[in-house]
């Protein structure tokens, strides 16, 4: 039996969780923010080239856990934001009735299981970025009653409340008001996310937090130093609050030379009085910027995190959280969600165990679940 087909065969009974996927916004991108015509526009029972995700590339991918990103862009402010995290919540609700035989809606670990057993994505939501907000412990609690099962305390940018690990530093890390922010997101079981944010926001959420917190989407900084990692300090602390770090399949924040591109990226956009934070100008930029060719992340760079998290934090503290259609490509061997066997077969390849890569999958994610619901 190759690595591969053992692979297949472990996720064919062992839920894999993914903890960020980008398709709802990918979805608004193409058809704009009514959610019914952003869902109604693609058919994603038939292959799409132009994204990562569709039904015929889970199904190879054999994916049967989902964190649908509902993000919303740090230009969006206030009012805005709220109302924009809210349409993206109706695009994941949209499609879950559209594809009933495919996806199904979940809050907790016992649903998730039953999902996966009825042949189904466990599809849950995680709002990227506490903007979405717009400073109300009365929006975060709306949106954990509409289903959102995390929130990442910052994207791109600083909140009034929580530093970014991509901004200047203002807060030392949380605000007393970000610590209730924190506080209330244990009290009502919203995970708190701490991709994006800076190492002090890491460092003060974890104190703070009385439940375990995850990281749905970043890699190691020891491993590539990149502002988006986990520093090894914080990861040794997940062991001690029961977390879960979720490995990203992000070129920049897994190679050293593809984030060496990056930076002179953003010089260049610097130069031209540009905002290399604001996605849609980098996007922009980098289509018409005369530069060399950008270099390509492979499945190896992604390995070579697993492991490394694995080292620090341990095995019961590591998943998976791809990033797939949040960014214009990824990593050669895991291009699309049709690739998770590859990776499980890759770590498999280097003497894990089946137990091992189960758990990396998603034991421990619906463990983080079942953890933080127990608090309640």
């Amino acid at each position: 039996m190759t690595e591969l087909t053992r692979a297949q065969n472990l996720l064919a009974t062992t839920i894999l969780a993914d903890g960020h996927n980008d398709l709802p916004w990918a979805l608004r991108d193409k058809a704009g923010p009514n959610p019914v015509e952003a869902v109604a526009g693609v058919d994603l029972t038939v292959a799409q080239p132009t994204l990562h995700t569709d039904f015929p590339k889970l199904a190879e991918g054999k994916l049967g856990l989902q964190f649908w990103s509902v993000y919303v862009p740090c230009e969006f402010k206030g009012d805005s934001a709220v109302t924009a995290v809210l349409e993206q919540i109706e695009v994941v609700y949209q499609l879950a009735e559209r594809y009933p035989e495919r996806l199904r809606l979940v809050t907790t670990a016992d649903e998730a299981e039953a999902a996966f057993a009825d042949g189904r994505i466990a599809s849950l939501l995680g709002a990227e970025g506490g903007h979405s907000i717009a400073e109300s412990l009365g929006v975060l609690r709306i949106l954990r009653r509409l289903g959102v099962r995390y929130m990442t305390l910052t994207h791109n940018f600083n909140t009034t409340w929580a530093d970014s690990g991509t901004d200047k530093p203002e807060h030392d890390g949380l605000t007393e008001f970000g610590r209730e922010v924190v506080r209330e997101m244990n009290r009502i079981g919203m995970l708190v996310d701490l991709s994006h944010v800076a190492p002090s926001t890491m460092r003060a959420a974890i104190e703070v937090s009385s439940a375990p917190v995850i990281f749905s989407h970043s890699s190691c900084r020891a491993v590539n130093d990149h502002p988006r990692n986990i520093p090894d300090d914080v990861l040794a602390q997940l062991p001690g609050n029961g977390g879960v770090a979720m490995i990203t399949f992000v070129p920049a924040f897994i190679s050293a030379a593809v984030t060496e591109w990056d930076n002179q990226l953003r010089d260049a956009m610097t130069a031209a009085g540009q905002e290399f934070l604001d996605l849609g100008q980098r996007g922009r930029f980098a289509e018409t910027w005369d530069a060399p060719p950008k270099p390509k992340a492979t499945i190896e760079d992604v390995v070579a995190h697993i492991e490394h998290a694995r080292e620090i934090a341990g095995i019961d503290h590591i998943g998976l959280g791809g990033d797939y259609d949040g960014v214009g490509e990824l990593p050669v061997g895991l291009e699309d969600v049709s690739t998770y066997p590859a990776l499980i077969a890759a770590l498999m390849e280097r003497g894990w165990s089946d137990e091992d890569c189960a758990k990396l999958a998603g034991r421990n994610t619906l463990r983080v679940l079942r953890d933080v619901d127990a608090k309640l």
